[in-house]
């Protein structure tokens, strides 16, 4: 779930700002899933707008003490949210470890990075929910090494079902700042979409996995 509308608008106005979000629904991006989608986001991206990353980063900070309470340490997902999740941590003035999506093949094969204590807290932080899988193995190797994850905050959400039912599934509470839904408002409300294209992006929200262009 969102944290507050007041903070998705906010959220989906400095996304669409930084370029963020590309919305192309006549010449949709496929993605790593062989999906064909009208949209594509990479958050990476506001860590180069000093304005906006300092947005996120307290924005992120303060919803995690008021929504969580302060935990032990911020976990960043690698690679989308190490960034972003370094420097939620710095505002909260907390360690900071990132998770891998599977242990190295070499070296001392770690796949939680950092120092962490065992029965120690963290808020997992997150770039982008699509799924929700990769999000997830995160949170298994977390639980793994006996850390408890008190939730999880993500910048922007597609908001599929698919991701809500996972989440359920392994009981882990997550918000973000952002969603689909408002993301679409605004871009119809500064007309960076038609209404034309609205209908499009509505409809593959709905079933992504089967959607094409026709």
């Amino acid at each position: 779930m969102i944290f507050n509308k007041d903070t998705a608008k906010k959220t989906a106005e400095v996304l669409l700002e930084a370029n963020a979000i590309k919305l192309s629904p006549k010449a949709p991006f496929t993605w790593a899933s062989g999906w064909k989608s009208p949209i594509y986001c990479d958050n990476r991206i506001i860590l180069s707008f000093p304005a906006i990353r300092y947005f996120v980063k307290k924005t992120m900070a303060k919803h995690i003490e008021d929504t969580y309470g302060k935990p032990d340490a911020i976990a960043g997902v690698a690679t989308g949210a190490i960034g972003i999740g370094m420097l939620v941590a710095e505002v909260l003035d907390l360690p900071f470890i990132y998770v891998r999506p599977e242990a190295k093949g070499h070296g001392r094969k770690n796949q939680i990075e950092g120092y962490i204590e065992e029965g120690k807290t963290v808020v997992v932080v997150e770039d982008l929910i699509s799924t929700g899988k990769s999000s997830l193995k995160a949170v298994e190797a977390l639980r793994a090494a006996n850390v408890t994850v008190k939730g999880m905050v993500a910048i922007f959400t597609y908001g599929f079902q698919v991701s809500k039912d996972n989440f359920e599934k392994e009981n882990v509470l997550l918000h973000t700042l952002g969603s689909y839904d408002s993301l679409l408002e605004q871009a119809l409300h500064t007309n960076y979409i038609t209404k034309e294209e609205l209908e499009t992006l509505t409809e593959w929200n709905t079933n992504p996995s089967e959607w094409d262009i026709v």
